[in-house]
């Protein structure tokens, strides 16, 4: 029997009603932006454009890249179960991830705006025997209308945010009503566990940052080659993932060292790779040459900034560049994830605002496998000393690996939860080919 809802959450579910029939105003506008895939908009209705795969279904939802990324492992696991596997995001970006690197049979979709026609048309269509969703991504009628076809919801690489903790206890009842509905949620970390359990989340476990356990992002070796060899000898730095206000810092910082280090490269590739052109207006009105990737473009003698803004080549960047700045981390986002660019032997630079990633980050400054910055004159000094030291540079980055690496095992634990679950999707299923 589904639960009561709280008067706040029926007061959302009413006025996200309300609104469903101006929706397509809001695609429209998001089309216009670039956020949305025109040829694929009627997903976002609830619409599917795939069929049903037979036999029982795990509907798994991950909001963005990265969320997708860290479960991708997992997305492989439960193949081979031998049960379906569908997945949704939210985001262009995370669309063309999914088709370069989810496994042949998994389908995807865009999530369905969450009102409750749009999900409630979702759910009919695909009938998810399990639903997994990715670290805290909590749309409310998704969790409503999935729990009301008693369909068991799982929180997998849950995480809390300290802004979000302190926002939702503001909202006990809310976000309790919220969490009250899943049968297990599974925390990055003790902390997060704490914050989950707190808030009336029940059978909390903490299993671990799922995001350590994922393989080093692949390459394309002829591409890494043709971008190598444009690069030639010229000393590289990348800044991965950056976020707005980011940028202009960074290409002062390489004006100040381009002085004392002929020929540096800097290589820029921002979290959202439609801001490309404006970061080449950037480098543009500050004196530099740039090319963007996304137009084929491979770096000359003559370019200063190459702009990489595609979709799934960070690991070729990190096998490129020996320093890396990850980014949102200088502005107050809270920092992106270091750990493919530590696995992949990049010594690894970072700002204040870490705290998406407060434990990895933590454990990489300690141990000397990354170093953080509290403003644009580290910035330089950092990197500049990075240069003039390749051993202090391979020493950090070898440091960097074996902390991610020590730092491992949420995958097992992950799937030592779920497969109970798995198991019992296995036998009520067990007879549809017979």
């Amino acid at each position: 029997m589904a639960r009561r809802l709280p008067l706040t959450l029926l007061g959302y579910r009413a006025f996200s009603a309300l609104i469903t029939p101006v929706a397509p105003l809001l695609i429209a506008q998001r089309l216009r932006r670039g956020k949305e895939n025109r040829a694929r908009v009627r997903e976002r209705r609830g619409e599917a454009s795939a069929s049903r795969p037979p036999g029982a279904l795990v509907w798994l939802h991950a909001a963005s890249v990265g969320e997708l990324t860290s479960v991708l492992p997992l997305i492989a696991h439960l193949q081979e179960r031998n049960v379906g596997v569908l997945v949704t995001s939210g985001t262009v970006t995370s669309a063309r991830l999914a088709e370069q690197r989810l496994p042949p049979g998994v389908v995807h979709q865009f999530a369905p705006i969450d009102t409750p026609r749009y999900v409630q048309r979702f759910l009919d269509h695909w009938r998810p025997d399990l639903a997994l969703l990715v670290e805290s991504d909590l749309w409310p009628n998704f969790i409503i209308e999935t729990e009301r076809r008693a369909i068991p919801m799982i929180l997998v690489n849950a995480r809390l945010s300290e802004s979000s903790f302190r926002r939702w206890r503001r909202f006990p009842t809310t976000i309790g009503g919220l969490l009250e509905r899943f049968d297990l949620c599974l925390a990055r970390t003790a902390t997060d566990r704490d914050r989950f359990a707190e808030l009336g989340a029940p059978r909390v476990t903490t299993t671990g940052n799922l995001k350590l356990d994922v393989p080093a992002p692949p390459t394309h070796d002829q591409e890494m080659w043709q971008l190598k060899a444009a690069i030639g000898e010229r000393p590289i730095i990348a800044a991965a993932s950056t976020h707005p206000g980011e940028e202009t810092i960074l290409i002062d910082a390489y004006r100040r060292l381009r002085a004392q280090h002929q020929g540096l490269l800097l290589v820029i590739a921002p979290r959202h790779p439609e801001r490309g052109a404006g970061i080449m207006e950037i480098a543009a009105a500050a004196g530099f040459q740039s090319v963007l990737r996304s137009r084929g473009a491979l770096p000359s003698t003559k370019t200063d900034i190459y702009i990489a803004d595609t979709v799934g080549e960070l690991g070729m960047i990190y096998r490129l560049a020996p320093i890396v700045f990850i980014g949102g981390s200088l502005v107050r986002h809270g920092g992106q994830n270091p750990i493919e660019a530590a696995k992949l032997g990049a010594a690894v630079l970072h700002g204040p605002h870490v705290g998406n990633f407060t434990e990895i980050y933590a454990a990489l400054d300690e141990a000397g496998g990354a170093r953080p910055l509290t403003d644009a004159e580290e910035l330089v000094s950092a990197i500049a000393t990075w240069l003039a030291n390749p051993q202090a540079r391979t020493k950090a980055a070898q440091t960097a690996l074996a902390t991610v690496q020590n730092l491992g095992g949420a995958f097992e634990r992950t799937v030592h939860a779920l497969d109970p679950y798995l198991m019992q999707l296995r036998l009520a299923h067990q007879g549809d080919h017979a």
